[in-house]
This record gives C-alpha cells, sequence and structure tokens, in this order.
C-alpha cells in the first residue's frame, strides 16, 4: 500500500496564491516486474485524491490512495491532518491520522493497517518566489491496538521543487518512524515524485493541468513480502499521471 504524506500544503498554497488545493492522480506500479512473486499480491493500478485548504488559523491536508486489481477495489489507505499556525507562530502545531484496510486476493488473506495518531511540530519554509520549500515535522506517534508496542515517535521531511519555468516538479516525503518489531527497530519510507507540467509548454493552455511523471517508493522494513515478512529494503517506480484543479 502506498503511503503519503503533506507535500502540497503550505508549500503549493503560497506557490500558487490559492486558499485550496485538489489533484488526482494515477499511478502504475512496476514492482511485479522488478520483484516477481515476492510482492504478488500488491496491486497495479493506485488512484490518489488529495487536497489541501488553508484558513486565517492553519491548513487541512488529506489524501485517499484506492488500490485496483482484476477490475475490483483492492484496498484503501488514507491520511488527515490539520496545522494551526498563524502569521506570527514560528512553528505550527500538527496533528494526524492515518488508516486503511486491504481486501487482499479475496482468499481470506485480507487485513487492516493498524490506526495511527500523530501529533507534534511542523516547521515550514518557502523561498522567496515561493518554487521551492520544505518542511519538517516531529511527532509523537501512537499505534492503535499495538499492545505494549503502540508508542512511537516519527520524523517527517516534505520538499517541492518548481524549476525550469514551472515544466518541472520535484517534490516528495521522507518519514522515519521507531517500530521496535522490525529489525533495527527503525522503519523508512518515502516517495520521491517527479513530474513534467505540460501546461507549462508554449503551445499549451495554461488550464491544461495535466502533468506526467513517476514516483519511487523506498521503504525499508515497511514493505510486507508474501511470506510475511517485512525487513528488507525496497525500490518500487511507478508511471503516473496527474491533473490538478
Amino acid at each position: 500500500m502506498k503511503k503519503k504524506v503533506f507535500y502540497v500544503g503550505v508549500l503549493c498554497l503560497w506557490a500558487t496564491k490559492s486558499l485550496a488545493q485538489l489533484n488526482v492522480q494515477l499511478h502504475y506500479d512496476l514492482g511485479h516486474g522488478m520483484y516477481g512473486n515476492e510482492i504478488s499480491s500488491r496491486q497495479h493500478l493506485t488512484a490518489t485524491v488529495e487536497n489541501f485548504s488553508a484558513d486565517k488559523w492553519g491548513s487541512t491536508y488529506f489524501f485517499m490512495d484506492a488500490d485496483f486489481g482484476d477490475n475490483v477495489l483492492r484496498g484503501a489507505y488514507g491520511e488527515f491532518s490539520r496545522e494551526i499556525q498563524t502569521k506570527k507562530m514560528p512553528v505550527a502545531f500538527h496533528v494526524e491520522y492515518n488508516g486503511g484496510l486491504s481486501y487482499g486476493t479475496g482468499k481470506g488473506d485480507g487485513y487492516a493497517f493498524g490506526d495511527a495518531y500523530l501529533a507534534g511540530v511542523a516547521y515550514n519554509w518557502n523561498s522567496k518566489d515561493f518554487a521551492k520549500g520544505f518542511s519538517v515535522q516531529a511527532m509523537y506517534k501512537y499505534l492503535a491496538k499495538n499492545g505494549p508496542y503502540c508508542h512511537s515517535w516519527q520524523l517527517t521531511g516534505v520538499w517541492r521543487n518548481r524549476f525550469a519555468g514551472g515544466l518541472c516538479t520535484f517534490s516528495g516525503f521522507v518519514d522515519l518512524w521507531y517500530n521496535n518489531t522490525v529489525n533495527g527497530n527503525l522503519i523508512l519510507m518515502s516517495e520521491p515524485q517527479f513530474w513534467f507540467n505540460l501546461a507549462a509548454l508554449r503551445r499549451v493552455s495554461d488550464d491544461f493541468k495535466l502533468s506526467i511523471g513517476t514516483e519511487v517508493e523506498i521503504s525499508n522494513n515497511f514493505v510486507y513480502t508474501e511470506t510475511g515478512q517485512n525487513n528488507r529494503f525496497y525500490a518500487i517506480p511507478t508511471i503516473a499521471c496527474k491533473w490538478e484543479f
């Protein structure tokens, strides 16, 4: 299951001078060709809806991933976060919820992602022209129904860089969190994205908000194999398109 964290947020808000952002993405996963039966239950196609909005008290962000296989929905995962920050506050207060479920192959191997609740602070920065920026978040993480392993922490880094006259965007996030049930007690998850924004081309209308590109899911101790192990490194790319509203 793909995992995303806020990488639009304040960065896109200031870059476009708008108070709301919505985009829809479609990703074709290339992991099967690279790792074969090791991750055979992983779905090929994922649709993502992202939304960000801001007000004078801060910002709200959410996304929902839907995984498709055999022409049916096989799984869903979402995150919702709220940041409280005024112009006089050097950092934002951040709260977040993560959760989802999977239908698996339909042979009784479905499962639910454990609910996670996070709270902490975030520092957000933008360049003067708002073409690039980053966010750093430090949070306490509560893993619901995880017995003695429910208390954790998470560090998140988010970045966005729009360059080449707006033709290209390099964005993404990296998460690092504590989990003493895995090797080394740490899980790493990152999803850098690279987009070609067609609206920046000379003969394309500014209203044609289609982007084409790729995302690479980079993880360690996160992806489960068919034998139930999650103790190795993966780098799984996608072919993707995105439309911004």
